[in-house]
Order: structure tokens, then C-alpha cells, then sequence
């Protein structure tokens, strides 16, 4: 991809010109009906031996970096110490290190906030390493989840565009806020705005909920980022306890140890959605191993995985998604290419 000055005008100028237009909602989601589970072989297009699909016209390897880990987010249950120890052991130097090994084994894009460090560290990465990873970035405004509407996320989406993304979403949380406060117009704009910039553009959720309401509303992302993982690690807050909840926030039911509390009907209802998955938690923020959790994502219909990974794990994971990813899966939903 380049990095020129021309494109980042462009896309730029386009979302600012876009401000002032509100979205055309009024389509009805064009929803695929549910397979039964047939073998399913992966389309055989390999980055490094690393199999990829499609995000628009972007080529993305189906193991994605997450980087929950280079701005500190642990999901470390209450230890409370757990965030500043990723900072401390996450320096610039290591991250520039991490990033160029995973793009040395075949990832080909990271995930991340929009926020100073990995701004800064992607920065130096395309300058100083000349590396090539591609950065699907948060749209994510600081500040409360409840606080968020479309003229923060308009103010937002110019920043983001400086940094010269390769693709864009919603942050699961700031969707999640929108759908539960009934802002789905508010969030549909947004949508509109992100798309207008020719960049592959999606929606994140934690809840099953928010991914059927936007579709019921019209929302046509060009991917959802979805949670999807097991239950059956004994951490997981009991089934009996369960309750929908909007992450991040302080809620009673928020116990920060479980991010899809009805993985069967993610399933179910993901197969119903004919454009990319990225699924993530799939390890339960490391309550479940690598192995486990990519072998579940991958058969449960995920197009592409979302993994956070030290620098120490980054062999083994692209291994053992490597691996899975040449069996032939028992799959209900059909590969997005």
C-alpha cells in the first residue's frame, strides 16, 4: 500500500466534504440463509504460507495482530497491576521488534486504537522498518461510552484519516453504547461517513444483540468484528448469572472474564451475514488456549481471527493457525473471499 500525501488528502478531504450529508439508510439488509455443516477446505491464496481473504479490495491474512497489548488494555479480571506491567514490557523498541516478526511470518495487518502510542509506533514501523503491515484501525473517540454521538465521531474520523489506515471500524464498545442508547441513526451516519472514504469500513460488538439491530436498521457494514469464544473455562461467569451488558462500563453484569455470553448465537446468526467476520476474544482474553480458540473461531465461521500476541507467542500462533487453517473444516458458514 502506499502511503502517499495525495491519498491521505483525498481520503481525507472526502470524509470532511461528507460531514454535512446524512447516510441513506433505507435498504434492507441482504442476509444469506444458514447452511448445514459440510467440510470446507480454505481457498487456497497464502501470504508467507499464511492463507488470506478479502476486506474489500484489501488483502488481509486470516490471523490478524490485535494490540490490546501495546496501549495496556489486559482484561486481566482484578489484577490490577497486569496493565502497566504490558506497558513496561511493551517499549517502543520491542513493539517495532513484534511487529516486524509477525510480518516476517506472514501477518500481513494489525488492529489497534487510534491513540498516541501505536500512532507513534506505526510512525517509526513505515519509516524506520520500511515494513508493509497493513492497520485496521478503532474509530474511537476518548471519553464515556455514553458520551459518544456522530459529531465526536465526525471530529474523530478526521484524525484517524491522518494516520493513513488501510481500514476502519467502530470500536465494539462505542457500538455498543450507540445500539443500547438507540442512537442506530446517529451510528448509521457514522457508518455512511467512514465508507465515503473508500476504506473498507465495519462495526464492532461485543453483544449479539447490536450486530441484529444494526442489520434490522439497514446498517450495511462491509465487516462486522464480532466476539466469539467457548464457554467452558472455569473462569467464565456461570450460564445462570449471564446477562447482557454493555462492555467496559460499570455495570453489575461486567465481570471482565467473558465477551460472548451466547457464542451459539453468534454462530448462528454470523452465518446469516454474507460479508467478512473478524472474530475476536477468541482466547477469552487468555483464558483459553491458542490452539482451542482458533479451531473454534475458525469452524464456527469466522473469515479472520483478531489474536493479541506477545512477541514470544507470535511463531506459535501463526504455526498453529497455519495448521488449522489446512484442515478441512466442518464450517456452517461458507468462506467470505
Amino acid at each position: 500500500m502506499s502511503y502517499s500525501h495525495n491519498r491521505r488528502d483525498f481520503l481525507k478531504a472526502t470524509a470532511v466534504a461528507a460531514l454535512g450529508g446524512a447516510a441513506a439508510l433505507n435498504s434492507e439488509p441482504s442476509l444469506a440463509t444458514p447452511a448445514a455443516a459440510v467440510p470446507m477446505a480454505m481457498p487456497q491464496t497464502f501470504n508467507q504460507g499464511l492463507a488470506t481473504g478479502k476486506l474489500g479490495t484489501l488483502k488481509v491474512s486470516r490471523l490478524i495482530l490485535g494490540c490490546n497489548q501495546v496501549s495496556g488494555y489486559s482484561h486481566s479480571r482484578d489484577l490490577h497491576y497486569v496493565g502497566r506491567l504490558m506497558n513496561e514490557y511493551q517499549t517502543d523498541e520491542r513493539v517495532l521488534d513484534t511487529w516486524q516478526l509477525a510480518e516476517e511470518q506472514g501477518i500481513n495487518t494489525l488492529l489497534s486504537d487510534p491513540f498516541d502510542k501505536p500512532v507513534r509506533i506505526m510512525k517509526r514501523y513505515r519509516t524506520e522498518r520500511r515494513g508493509k503491515m497493513q492497520w485496521i484501525s478503532e474509530v474511537h473517540p476518548h471519553g464515556p461510552y455514553d458520551e459518544v454521538r456522530l459529531t465526536h465521531l465526525q471530529e474523530h474520523l478526521k484524525k484517524v484519516l491522518d494516520n493513513e489506515p488501510s481500514a476502519l471500524y467502530i470500536q465494539g464498545g462505542v457500538t455498543d453504547s450507540l445500539v443500547h442508547r438507540g442512537l442506530l441513526d446517529e451510528l448509521g451516519e457514522a457508518l455512511e461517513l467512514m465508507k465515503k472514504t473508500g476504506l473498507p469500513s465495519g462495526l464492532g460488538a461485543h453483544s449479539i444483540e447490536n450486530p441484529k439491530a444494526c442489520l434490522k436498521a439497514g446498517l450495511q457494514p462491509d465487516f462486522f468484528m464480532k466476539t466469539y469464544h467457548a464457554d467452558d473455562y472455569w473462569s467464565a461467569t456461570p450460564s445462570a448469572q449471564r446477562a447482557e451488558f454493555v462492555v467496559d462500563q460499570k455495570s453489575p453484569n461486567n465481570h471482565d472474564n467473558i465477551w460472548d455470553i451466547h457464542a451459539e448465537a453468534t454462530r448462528e446468526f454470523m452465518a446469516t451475514f454474507p460479508k467478512p467476520w473478524i472474530a475476536f476474544k477468541v482466547m477469552a482474553a487468555g483464558a483459553i488456549a491458542p490452539e482451542k480458540g482458533f479451531r473454534f473461531a475458525f469452524r464456527g465461521g469466522a473469515d479472520f481471527i483478531c489474536a493479541g500476541m506477545f512477541d514470544f507467542q507470535i511463531k506459535e500462533d501463526v504455526a498453529l493457525a497455519k495448521q488449522i487453517l489446512a484442515e478441512t473444516l466442518d464450517r456452517t458458514r461458507p468462506w467470505m473471499v
